[in-house]
């Protein structure tokens, strides 16, 4: 199972719409996850036409988008338990800590987030946390950028997609 994973898009805010290699992206995937501050549901919509998208609100979301979207979220996909949270949660010092921090005593093999903008693939207590970054605003990050995660027999493994050169 191939998932395309994209967080902090601030549609219309930092951009007009999507990247293009995020279209062009979901056209491959077989599930979509979108880790908050979407901004305006209709990116949702957009990436349902793909495939099937599971999406979480952030802090920056507004009324409409949070009451529409969970918090967090626990998905199975393909046998794998996937935590979906934005990362602004909780009292932990860092945003990957306030991630892990969401689904502690749940059985989950990743947990997707987003908030910092800052990419991340790091594996912590046999949990793979995953930030695929911010497809259009890179704040002190290298630059803009999604991710996939890979599905496969029970495992799985993760790879980032830079936009910017």
């Amino acid at each position: 199972m191939r998932i395309l994973v994209i967080s902090d898009s601030h549609i219309p805010q930092m951009a007009p719409d999507l990247p293009a290699a995020v279209y062009e992206a979901a056209e491959q995937a077989d599930a979509i996850l979108h880790a908050g501050d979407i901004t305006d549901l209709w990116v949702c919509r957009a990436l349902e036409r793909f495939a099937p998208t599971h999406a979480v609100h952030g802090n920056v979301d507004g009324p409409e988008t949070a009451a529409a979207l969970p918090a967090r979220q626990v998905l199975d996909l393909a046998g794998v338990r996937v935590g979906l949270t934005h990362g602004h949660l909780g009292d932990a010092a860092t945003t990957p800590e306030r991630a892990f921090n969401a689904f502690a005593g749940e059985p989950v093999q990743v947990v997707v987030f987003g908030h910092s903008h800052q990419a991340l693939i790091e594996e912590r207590g046999g949990v793979l946390l995953l930030n695929p970054g911010s497809v259009s605003d890179r704040r002190q990050a290298l630059g803009r950028s999604f991710a996939w995660l890979y599905v496969e027999d029970g495992r799985v493994r993760a790879e980032l997609v830079r936009l910017d050169p």
